[in-house]
């Protein structure tokens, strides 16, 4: 079956420029991730519009272990779409049909087991991590029921990962596009409307979900022939589901690990009391807007990597790497300078005016933060462009660096700095990152050079090099 097959929505990223390639990839995603922390904004707005700081501060309460959680099923969901690009690049259309459903037969297995265990466990988490008397019942409320949800975060991710690996980014937003319209209606409905308290905004969030991963399944099954399968590809497979997790659960610890140093500075953060926890609130869901683009080039070179790895096309992998860092430092430095100029007054989306320490404090955590926007560039287009080779460990261990620095944070600063050092603790975690990941994609591609047999002229063994010198001389 050719690539083109369906309709022209395949999209080959193994020839072409590859800047243009990874900007008209990249932006369908960044719209998709814009309305997705849209959604999650507008959560935040109505609940400390509708029901207050305390009511915000709940539901901020439940960032970092929310993130832990479904951060994993998302790491998961992106690996195992890895090995459907890399089959596809490739062009061996069968066995990335296997893949395909061994990534669905896992999935259900995960959410399953995933679902049940942290359910039960969500007060006694919520009791380890400090959080204050006054906002835990209210915390209890939202995230008991966004973790219920958690079967339709893996519906959506996993079956927006399969068509984003064949290189289609357009669809899945437009179904996230509806989905977040839907919450906001739905978020205005239970809370403003209806009158229930944060477990209103929960409940918009996973029914959103629910309609956006199941567009996604109809759309697939319609629009996809590519992937319409063969009894014998529907098998459950050992091998293949050894491959799967092998890219999978990497990827899931890798932001799973980088958020239990977030889980650390939240229960830092929960023992400075309630207006902290609003503040960083508002500040966290801005630059989560604002780091979208970000995210989207992440996503885009695991996806171009992986295409380009099952064609053994390497250089342009290089070549793709230095034009995403180009994109995300321009970036950057745009978002600064908005975040500099406006950071005090866009948190009044979230909290009344006479609020004054809940906004100066928001306006200083995104001022340090945005300052080093440079450094997240490198974290998410070299870490993606690692995972879509197909080197997960190398992801995880920098995630555990990420992990490392936030602990430190958490555990050695705010005690003694209190709020202000709060605002250092991602910057910081993003440099350790760095200091990991070049070296370690130079490596990788080193690693595929070997094994496809495309080695640089000069890589010569040293006893290949003296040999020639000899000759020389």
């Amino acid at each position: 079956m050719s690539r083109g097959s369906s309709n022209g929505l395949i999209r080959d990223m193994t020839s072409g420029k590859p800047l243009t390639l990874i900007l008209g990839f990249a932006f369908p995603m960044l719209l998709g991730m814009l309305f997705q922390q849209f959604y999650s904004m507008v959560d935040t707005i109505v609940v400390g519009r509708f029901l207050g700081v305390d009511a915000l501060a709940s539901v901020g309460s439940t960032s970092a272990i929310n993130f832990m959680v479904i951060g994993f099923v998302q790491g998961v969901c992106s690996g195992f779409a890895i090995p459907v690009a890399q089959r596809f690049g490739a062009q061996d259309y069968s066995d990335m049909r296997k893949f395909a459903a061994n990534a669905g037969w896992l999935s259900a297995a995960f959410a399953l087991v995933m679902t049940t265990v942290i359910c039960f466990f969500t007060w006694d988490i919520l009791i380890w991590m400090q959080t204050p008397e006054n906002i835990i019942q209210g915390a209890y409320d939202y995230i008991f029921y966004i973790f219920l949800g958690i079967p339709a975060t893996f519906l959506y991710n996993m079956l927006s990962g399969i068509i984003r690996s064949l290189g289609d980014s357009k669809t899945p937003v437009y179904f996230l596009i509806l989905s977040s319209l839907l919450n906001v209606v739905l978020d205005l409905l239970f809370i403003a409307g209806v009158g229930m308290g944060v477990e209103g905004a929960a409940y918009a969030t996973v029914i959103s979900q629910v309609v956006s991963g199941i567009l996604c399944w109809v759309y697939m099954k319609k629009k996809f022939p590519i992937l319409q399968m063969k009894p014998e590809e529907i098998k459950i497979s050992g091998n293949h589901m050894a491959i799967l997790c092998n890219m999978g659960i990497p990827m899931g610890l890798q932001y799973s690990i980088t958020a239990i140093g977030s889980v650390v500075i939240q229960t830092s953060i929960n023992g400075l009391g309630s207006v902290a926890v609003a503040s960083v609130t508002a500040g966290q869901k801005i630059s989560a807007f604002f780091c979208c683009p970000f995210d989207a080039l992440g996503a885009t070179m695991a996806t171009y990597a992986g295409q380009n790895v099952g064609a053994k096309k390497l250089e342009r992998i290089s070549q793709g790497v230095g034009a995403a860092t180009r994109i995300g430092l321009v970036y950057a430095v745009a978002a600064f300078g908005i975040l500099s100029l406006f950071g005090g007054v866009i948190p009044l989306l979230f909290v009344d005016a006479s609020e004054r320490e809940v906004i100066a404090q928001a306006h200083e955590f995104l001022i340090f933060n945005s300052l080093a926007y440079v450094l997240l560039v490198l974290v998410n287009v070299w870490r993606f462009t690692i995972q879509g080779m197909g080197f997960s460990l190398f992801a995880v261990l920098a995630g555990v660096c990420e992990m490392a620095a936030r602990a430190l944070v958490g555990v050695l600063l705010v005690p003694i700095f209190g709020y202000l050092v709060i605002c250092f603790a991602s910057p910081l975690a993003w440099l350790m990152a760095d200091c990991f990941l070049v070296p370690a994609f130079h490596s990788c591609m080193g690693k595929l050079r070997k094994k496809f047999g495309q080695e640089k002229p000069g890589k010569a063994s040293g006893s290949e090099a003296s040999s020639a010198r000899g000759q020389i001389a």
